[in-house]
């Protein structure tokens, strides 16, 4: 293991507000490193990989650790020269990104994409994904200090009614919106679509995912459809991975790292989580060779 990003997942299994833990567990749904070794013959040791999902940190140990054992299926091979620190941010907040767009709202060129939670990393690799797919993109952060930091062509702050500044800059309402808060303003990025126009639920930021009480006919705008996304490491396919590591490489895509943390600073790097202090990815990296600046 040389680096491994980290997730509100996690943060919700320390919460005690994730199910399906066992217990006693480390926790971790990626890690990015070198193969140790492949009992099955599936990788050469020393080759580059990356994984995430599939019950790490939830059913067997996960990512927080030198070493970490995972099914073969669930391994991606790369080649880059990248740091560490940066290759260690890209698997679940790429595949996520990815998997939300392609299968959550099958993300077309031409067609406006609201990101509701501009300043996650997750968010962030949206919009540059989106961007390279010749899509409009309008993100909304809570944050004016933050706004810079977006890679958009339309920066909201948002104040809880993000619709209206939506529908002033097109009336008729965004083609789709990928919700990444939680539940608290899903109903608000609801009403920011067109007749037609998809929701796609990816994200918890709040730590609130259930919608109580729910009607569908009062709850969704007329003509409004809403997907959600949850995916596995399959839903990233090698050659996506490798195209944005050489994007990042080429210096035509960003990784948004926030901050680098040594292992023996987890916990600070959790509070930081918890306190929603970053913008972008918070990485712990075994060998801390590029820390950022405090």
């Amino acid at each position: 293991m040389k680096a491994f990003g980290l997730n509100r997942s996690e943060l919700h299994t320390r919460l005690g507000l994730a199910e399906g833990v066992v217990f006693p567990r480390v926790p971790g749904i990626e890690a990015t490193g070198v193969v140790a070794a492949a009992p099955g013959g599936e990788f050469a040791p020393g080759q580059q990989v990356m994984t995430m999902m599939g019950g790490m940190g939830r059913v067997f140990d996960g990512g927080y650790a030198e070493y970490t054992c995972v099914p073969a299926e669930q391994v991606i091979p790369f080649t880059s020269s990248l740091d560490w620190a940066v290759l260690g941010a890209v698997p679940e907040m790429l595949q996520t990104a990815y998997g939300s767009l392609t299968v959550g709202l099958d993300f077309q060129p031409g067609e406006t994409l609201l990101i509701r939670g501009g300043t996650s990393s997750v968010g962030m690799a949206a919009a540059i994904l989106a961007r390279q797919r010749g899509m409009t993109v309008l993100s909304t952060t809570r944050n004016p200090a933050k706004a810079d930091a977006l890679k958009a062509d339309h920066v909201l702050i948002d104040d809880g009614d993000v619709a209206t500044q939506v529908r002033r800059i097109y009336p008729d309402g965004v083609d789709k919106a990928l919700e990444l808060v939680g539940t608290p303003t899903l109903p608000d990025t609801l009403r920011c679509l067109r007749v037609h126009g998809v929701a796609c639920f990816t994200g918890m930021l709040s730590n609130e995912w259930l919608v109580r009480d729910f009607y569908p006919i009062g709850y969704l705008p007329r003509g409004v459809r809403l997907s959600a996304y949850g995916g596995e490491a399959d839903d990233l396919p090698a050659a996506v991975l490798q195209g944005f590591l050489d994007a990042v490489a080429a210096g035509s895509a960003v990784v948004p790292v926030s901050r680098v943390y040594a292992l023996e600073e987890i916990a600070e790097a959790h509070a930081d989580m918890e306190a929603n202090r970053a913008t972008g990815k918070l990485v712990v990296s075994m060998r801390r060779e590029n820390p950022n600046e405090r």
